[in-house]
């Protein structure tokens, strides 16, 4: 997560404020990437749920990281804004194939019961990659501090991506049962049956509510879910849009972007486990309604900061509330439609979401293009992330419908 990710969404800030400096791209020019990046998400989602199902995590983590790493090889070479967007789409496809969708189904066939908590501990990691390394991407390619640019730094994560595929993939492990063990460490059942228990053997795991494909998308809950992940995290690809442009047209500097974008990272970090903790507590919905609120009262705070300090503030509250709903929006869909099916639904609910996505960076860019700031582009945001709220609330667990059972008569 941190290899295929972080260099491509999070450290986005500070390869726009690069790419501009070089080619005077225009904001909604830049946004546009990040666009071309949910195309892809939208197109593609399924198919990664599909191949995630059908081939395993692992094969998909080698696969992915090597296009991954391509990608950002042909990103060194860009020479105009066509062979930008190419780079993006390429980038994405790999990132699609061997990240998210993959990964996430693996947690989720892993974990039953503390599902929720796991994947907080995972993507905790992932945040701390972040933590370090989108400075040092920052710092790489400021012309101010070291003379490496821009294009050798994304040359050497390229090669670095393609030259550990094949060691990181084989510390894949898809499923527990293919290792003799069950998910949460559970112990197998006897194989005897004992004399009192009326010819059913005794099995410690929990047994999940598995929805078929065709069952989870006849279900309200799966729609709510897909729009309120998808109105929650347009916000979260504005800022990794268009953080550091918004805070370069203030009169900050590029490290000061890269730090705010560290320390939301670093707050988002802790609460992926806080996240967890709370979504085991009380209804999954009404935690994820709570951590979406938290978020888009940090964006508020953003829109109408007018010092350092007040730029900290914004990363501390969004961080919180992106940190703490990260893993309940993957949790909440294992809880609700069980693991058997796991990557073909998530990579389903992916194409409203990536709808919804497409629009997020080009018009925040287009907006401030056309007013001269981003007020008005993150306040539009902050109401879409109040939206997203709304529908967690409304994302009530379905019932799986039971085979009649048959009778004598029958």
């Amino acid at each position: 997560m941190v290899i295929s990710t972080v260099p491509l969404f999070h450290a986005m800030s500070v390869w726009a404020v690069a790419l501009e400096r070089e080619f005077g791209w225009n904001r909604t020019q830049l946004g546009f990437a990040l666009t071309f990046t949910r195309v892809e998400g939208g197109l593609m989602g399924p198919l990664e749920g599909y191949l995630t199902d059908k081939v395993g995590t692992r094969r998909m983590v080698f696969i992915g990281l090597v296009i991954l790493g391509g990608g950002f090889v042909f990103f060194g070479q860009v020479q105009n804004l066509w062979m930008f967007y190419l780079a993006y789409v390429l980038m994405a496809v790999g990132q699609g194939l061997g990240s998210w969708i993959p990964l996430m189904t693996m947690l989720t066939r892993w974990f039953h019961r503390r599902r929720a908590m796991a994947l907080g501990w995972s993507n905790m990691g992932s945040r701390a990659g972040a933590l370090i390394l989108v400075p040092v991407i920052a710092w790489s390619i400021d012309p101010d501090i070291w003379d490496v640019g821009w294009r050798t730094t994304a040359t050497i994560l390229g090669v670095f991506m393609v030259a550990v595929a094949w060691p990181i993939s084989r510390l894949i492990r898809n499923y527990p049962e293919d290792y003799g063990l069950l998910p949460d460490g559970d112990k197998p059942a006897p194989s005897r049956v004992p004399a009192d228990s009326g010819g059913a053997a005794a099995s410690t795991v929990p047994i999940e509510d598995d929805f078929t494909t065709s069952e989870a998308l006849r279900t309200p809950a799966f729609w709510l879910i897909a729009f309120g992940h998808g109105f929650t995290s347009m916000v979260i690809l504005a800022i990794m849009a268009h953080l550091g442009l918004l805070m370069i047209d203030k009169g900050y500097e590029l490290p000061d972007a890269a730090f705010v974008v560290s320390v939301y990272t670093g707050v988002a970090m802790g609460f992926q486990l806080v996240g967890g903790y709370v979504g085991s507590r009380i209804p999954i919905r009404l935690a994820l309604a709570l951590f979406t609120c938290l978020q888009a009262a940090g964006v508020v705070v953003l829109v109408f900061a007018d010092s350092l300090s007040t730029f900290y503030w914004f990363a501390i509250l969004f961080g919180a509330g992106f940190g703490g709903r990260n893993p309940l929006t993957i949790a909440i869909r294992g809880d609700y439609f069980g693991s058997a099916s796991f990557g073909k639904i998530l990579g389903l609910s992916t194409v409203p979401m990536n709808v919804l996505l497409l629009i997020a960076a080009p018009l925040v860019g287009w907006m401030r293009d056309v007013q001269g700031t981003y007020t008005d582009a993150f306040m539009v945001m902050v109401v879409t992330n109040l939206a997203g709220a709304v529908c967690f609330v409304l994302a009530k667990r379905p019932e799986k419908k039971k085979a009649p059972v048959p009778t004598a008569a029958d």
